[in-house]
């Protein structure tokens, strides 16, 4: 792991779907690890891209498809174990989890917009009993990146991360609690993992949907999934570049 001091050499991005990682593959001419070289355990459906970005080796990692119904592996579990196996096999000294969020318009989230996220916590895990209830909301500060903010003119706002891509009225009252600007399906996952391992971590998320918009969610989300994915793979990119030759404290 890059000292504070030293250029980071090993970036880990990890995403949820295929749509939004393909992108990313073609940009940085990241090539598959066969199946005969992979780190991951046999019966693992992940899935790992792995090449040289400028000064950084850059590793692509995503959950995979879900063996039984052919779907991309979204939600928290299949986020925290890739996460998980790729901090401790690959060793990076900084993670991405950059993927597509819904926003909130009364925050001042439009579609297409990028946020880097301050904050993030969970808005489905219930548990009222004391000290467990704030484990549940596992609210947490991301690594902070002044200067990639400043310099890249993103959005910044809090992170509410559940396993539902609609919301209940009960999830809304958390959320709102959260004081949450985006929510999505893996960050609050994907922070804990990187805590846990004290392995620094951004997240950069791109709105594909408005929740407190008139249109349904899901019908949003697909119907702008394409178009908001190139936002996404434009801001990551200039992350990439940013980050290119400089140490974790520049950031």
């Amino acid at each position: 792991m890059a000292s504070e001091a030293g250029p980071i050499s090993k970036v880990l991005i990890v995403v949820a779907m295929q749509t939004e990682a393909m992108p990313l593959v073609s940009k940085f001419k990241l090539v598959e690890a066969p199946a005969h070289e992979s780190t991951f355990p046999k019966g693992a459906p992940w899935v790992r891209y792995h090449g040289n970005y400028k000064d950084l080796h850059i590793d692509l990692v995503l959950p995979g498809k879900d063996a039984v119904f052919g779907v991309d592996s979204v939600g928290t579990v299949s986020a925290a174990l890739v996460t998980s196996f790729s901090i401790q096999t690959l060793k990076p000294d900084l993670i991405i989890n950059a993927g597509t969020a819904g926003g909130f318009k009364a925050k001042g989230a439009s579609i297409g917009d990028v946020f880097l996220a301050s904050d993030v916590a969970f808005h489905d895990r219930r548990i009222p009993i004391p000290v467990f209830d704030m484990y549940g909301t596992g609210a947490r500060k991301t690594f902070t990146a002044p200067n990639i903010l400043k310099e890249l003119n993103l959005k910044v706002g809090k992170l509410s991360t559940g396993d539902s891509l609609d919301m209940s009225p009960h999830d809304e009252e958390v959320i709102l609690s959260n004081d949450a600007t985006i929510k999505d399906m893996e960050g609050a996952a994907v922070a804990y993992v990187a805590d846990m391992f004290s392995t620094p971590a951004i997240f950069v998320k791109a709105v594909t949907d408005i929740v407190d918009g008139e249109k349904p969610t899901s019908e949003e989300f697909l119907q702008n999934l394409i178009a908001v994915t190139a936002a996404l793979d434009l801001a990551v990119t200039r992350v990439v570049e940013f980050i290119s030759g400089k140490s974790i404290s520049d950031l």
